[in-house]
């Protein structure tokens, strides 16, 4: 007996060893063979290039090399209640298992067996990963092993974490979609941190069958299988019985949309700086993107065909582009849509004309209630008309400003310097283009020099910042690109600008936004633009053709500022009142103006020219001594019709001494006598001087 339980111990301790021997060769081998064949882990899967907003929303992504729409996905972008219903429908023990699940595949091998056909699987969401990024040429029971060999791997390598957001960055979604992102944004039109339950359902279901239940083409089985993943999550207690079944009402949409595609001009100026697995990033702002493209579409579709629109809109506090538009659709090849016309030099037409005259309040030449005069006139040869060919007389230089007239412009020009002008452009950051080989010359102050829409948004940022301009930038500037901050305008000069262009009528229907703008048309009719800022935000509108071609009728008023307007509402910017009037800084009315403001007009000496060079006011009917029968002695009696000519306007009538109401540019007016007699009529132009005659009316 006592030998054979020597024997019996000696034999059970050589089969301990050679057990233990074993395992530990078998482990060396695995350990080696886990080594020399490792799982295809990237360190950073290839997915779409994606260009997001200054809060990290998705604008623009660009299809992988092999042209799948795949978006890098993390936990903390899906909804918690969809990983859940995940977790639960494919592998409702991975976060304890090692990769494979033994419970789940004894439990699909029975049911194999006893029905002859596969009533569930056991695959883990660790295998499913493996398939995804080694995917088998059959469905044989090799390649079964192989995928749990694999998943095994992959949990060495991966946290539980890692896994998951790997397969939610490769699940298959049908076609070319892959990922839960890019299915959430095609099928439903959002991220998916915020989905439904129904939604959540439908996104669970698709994996296992993406071609057969895509719901763009098989919408009646998509809904079968959304339903069929609601009613597991009651079984397994996930989703009460209501919940599921008011998500069981919700429709399936069979729509797949689109990706975003926003501010695609400067995507793609983005897509060199692209390196794979990291995110791009512009200043924009999402909501302020949409809001300007739908209106430079819209717009478009109204004013014609080969029309396009370009919008800038920035914060003049910093410099950050908030939303650029640089075609109203970029896919448009009528409309040449793949120019970015943002950053074309174009004629800028008026909108330089708020730059002479702060140039003009800086230097003490001019105040608002100054009288210019607006009449023709020859600089050296040079000789500018209005737009309308019209001519108001004598203006204010506030009026002069708000109703763009072309001569006072030049006439101020003329005081302050056309190399002034353009040496405070390039202060401020903007370089406009002049003839090759031409000097600056007043040409430049209704439009005879080139700029881009982006160069006239940063000039009109330092108006609405007080004066000091910021460099623009978006975020597809050299990374070594200076941002600087310049004075375009001091303090005071800057406020009386934006105190008159504050004045400037709205366009009609416009909604009142309570902003300072400025309009301009360039000389062709090619280019019409509006500019405006309210105390915080600039808007730039540029419409034409992008082949410089010209359009009979189009204007800044009339074809820009109403999109300047609409683009302000649409943008989902609170307005920013403008600043207050600062301390110290006046608005005289006219009858307060020392002698030396009340009239402009630099002589070659440079002293105040106060002699008109018009003749004195003549009243041409009634002529002297008339006797003018209009019935007086009738209760239906005529009035007196007045003419003259000569003198400068405005005029104000007088008849017997007493003043006619209100003060009129026409050389016409009427007087209604109140009785007959003697009466003595008096016209005074705006430069004193005055004309009379005596009537008799009968």
């Amino acid at each position: 007996m006592r030998g054979g339980a020597v024997l019996s111990k000696r034999f059970l301790r050589r089969a301990a060893i050679a057990g233990i021997s074993f395992a530990a060769i078998t482990a060396v081998a695995l350990w080696q063979l886990d080594r020399a064949f490792p799982p295809p882990l990237p360190a950073a899967l290839t997915v779409s290039t994606e260009v997001q907003d200054r809060d990290g929303q998705l604008l623009r992504a660009f299809a992988t090399p092999d042209g799948y729409w795949r978006l890098a996905t993390n936990l903390d972008q899906v909804d918690n209640q969809f990983v859940d219903m995940l977790v639960t429908y494919e592998d409702k023990r991975f976060w304890d298992h090692q990769g494979v699940d033994v419970l789940a595949l004894a439990r699909a091998a029975g049911q194999f067996a006893t029905s002859g056909h596969i009533v569930s699987g056991g695959s883990t969401l660790s295998m499913q990963l493996a398939r995804l990024i080694e995917p088998r040429d059959s469905r044989s029971l090799g390649s079964k092993i192989k995928q749990m060999l694999r998943a095994v791997q992959i949990e060495r390598r991966l946290s539980k974490r890692e896994i998951l957001e790997r397969y939610l960055t490769l699940a298959p979604y049908g076609g070319n979609l892959e990922g839960v992102r890019a299915a959430s944004l095609a099928y439903f039109g959002k991220e998916p941190k915020r989905l439904t339950v129904s939604e959540a359902a439908l996104l669970v279901a698709l994996p296992q069958l993406p071609e057969k239940r895509r719901p763009d083409r098989n919408l009646e089985v998509a809904h079968a299988a959304r339903d069929r993943v609601l009613t597991r999550m009651v079984s397994a207690g996930l989703l009460g019985e209501r919940e599921a079944a008011r998500a069981a009402l919700d429709d399936v949409s069979g729509l797949r949309r689109t990706l975003p595609a926003l501010a695609a001009h400067a995507a793609y100026a983005m897509l060199p700086k692209a390196i794979p697995g990291q995110k791009l990033q512009l200043t924009i702002r999402k909501s302020v993107q949409e809001g300007l493209e739908q209106v430079a579409k819209d717009a478009a579709a109204k004013l014609g065909p080969r029309l396009s629109v370009a919008m800038v809109l920035a914060d003049a506090r910093t410099g950050d582009i908030l939303g650029e538009v640089g075609s109203a659709d970029f896919f448009d090849a009528s409309r040449s849509g793949w120019i970015d016309m943002t950053k074309v030099v174009r004629s800028p037409g008026s909108t330089l004309k708020p730059f002479i005259y702060g140039l003009a309040f800086e230097q003490g030449l001019v105040a608002q209630e100054m009288l210019i005069e607006d009449s023709p006139a020859d600089f050296s040869g040079y000789r500018p008309k209005n737009f309308d060919m019209g001519y108001q007389g004598d203006v204010s230089i506030r009026q002069a400003l708000q109703l763009s007239l072309n001569v006072p412009a030049i006439r101020v020009l003329d005081a302050v310097g056309p190399a002034r002008l353009m040496a405070r452009f390039r202060q401020a950051g903007v370089m406009p283009i002049l003839p090759v080989n031409e000097a600056p010359g007043l040409a430049i102050g209704l439009g005879g020099v080139g700029v881009t829409l982006r160069d006239l948004v940063q000039l009109y940022a330092g108006l609405a910042n007080g004066g000091k301009a910021h460099t623009l930038h978006d975020g597809t500037e050299p990374a070594n690109t200076e941002r600087s901050t310049t004075t375009i305008l001091d303090g005071q000069a800057n406020w009386q600008i934006t105190d008159i262009l504050s004045g400037v009528k709205p366009p009609q229907g416009a909604a009142q936004r309570g902003i300072a703008y400025k309009t301009g048309t360039s000389y062709g009719y090619r280019d019409a633009w509006s500019v405006g800022f309210d105390g915080r935000y600039v808007l730039g509108v540029w419409v034409g053709r992008p082949d410089a071609g010209a359009v009979p009728g189009l204007s800044g008023y009339v074809s820009a500022a109403p999109i300047l307007f609409e683009g302000f509402v649409r943008s989902s910017l609170a307005a920013v009142p403008l600043p207050s009037q600062p301390s110290g800084v006046r608005r005289p009315k006219r009858e307060e103006l020392p002698v030396t403001l009340t009239r402009f007009g630099a002589g070659v000496d440079g002293l105040v020219q106060a002699t008109p060079t018009e003749p004195a006011p003549t009243i041409v009917f009634p002529p002297d001594g008339a006797r003018v029968d209009l019935g007086t002695s009738s209760a239906d009696a005529s009035p007196l019709v007045l003419k003259l000519q000569g003198g400068r306007a405005p005029f104000r009538w007088l008849a017997n001494g007493k003043p006619l109401v209100g003060i009129d540019r026409r050389r016409t007016a009427t007087w209604q006598p109140d009785g007959a007699g003697y009466s003595t009529l008096t016209v005074v132009d705006a430069a004193g001087r005055a004309a009379s005659v005596k009537v008799f009316v009968e």
